[in-house]
Parts: C-alpha cells; structure tokens; sequence
C-alpha cells in the first residue's frame, strides 16, 4: 500500500512538472515545473531500486544480511541531484541576466525583445505575421483575381 502511495507521488509529480513547463508562460514557473518534475524522477529512480523488507547495504561486523537494498540507483540520484542544482544555478543565472535585458520574465516578451534585437544587430526584418506574406512577391503581382481581370 505504502509502495503505490509512492509510486503515484512520483509519478504526479512528473506530471505536476511536466504541465508547469508546458502550460507557462513565465520563464521562472517553467524553471520551477522542471525542478519538479526532477524530483519525481528522483523519487521514481530510488523507488525502483528500493526492496521492501531489506537492510541499508552496510556492513557491520562481518555480518551482512541476506536481503539489501540496491545501491546504485541511490547513488544515480546523488549524482542528478548534484547535476540538477547546477543545471538550476545556470538557469536562474540566465533569467537574471534575461531580465536585466528585456525587462520581463514572459516568453512572448522576451521572444519578442530578442527579435528586435536581431533585426537591429542583422538589419534584416523578420515578417510580422507567420499566415500572411510580407510584402509583395512573384505571386501576387501576375495573378488574376476578381478585381484583377485583364
């Protein structure tokens, strides 16, 4: 019972995550969907290595039980969590720095700021609108329309 608390814990927490980063818009509650979501993959990788009924493996006194607990996955999660701190770090570095440039932490201002800044710098100008044409093209000027006969 206590095992499928766990691994439904785990498992929504991974979603809980996954949501936070897909159905957000700020740049700072996406950082923090992944972290949690992160920590349901922990908590996953120690259940999966986790015998119910077994002894810590540590050695006492020559005697060793028969029945331990697998420590590789306990020590692949030391490792992600090592990793994933600094992975936050670096992260929470940049949306500082990406604040101080835009002003805002919402990924359509900041998109938007970026592609002004690369018009700027390249002097090319992205279209405005992803549906329609910018500008006139070879299409548009020989084509016959309603209002356009000839």
């Amino acid at each position: 019972m206590l095992a499928a608390i766990l691994y439904v814990g785990a498992v929504s927490l991974l979603v809980i995550g996954l949501a936070g980063m897909l159905l957000s818009s700020h740049l700072f509650r996406m950082l923090l969907g992944l972290v949690i979501a992160e920590a349901g993959a922990n908590l996953l990788l120690v259940l999966a290595g986790y015998r119910w009924e077994s002894a810590a493996p540590i050695w006492e006194s020559g005697a060793y039980p028969q029945l331990m607990v697998d420590p590789v996955p306990q020590a692949m999660v030391l490792t992600a969590i090592v990793i994933g701190v600094g992975i936050q770090a670096l992260a929470i570095a940049l949306l500082v720095r990406i604040r101080q440039q835009t002003g805002s932490l919402q990924r359509d201002i900041v998109r938007e700021q970026l592609e002004q800044d690369l018009d700027l710098e390249l002097g090319v100008k992205l279209p405005s609108s992803m549906h329609a044409p910018s500008g006139e093209g070879p299409l548009l000027s020989g084509t016959r329309g309603a209002g356009n006969e000839q």
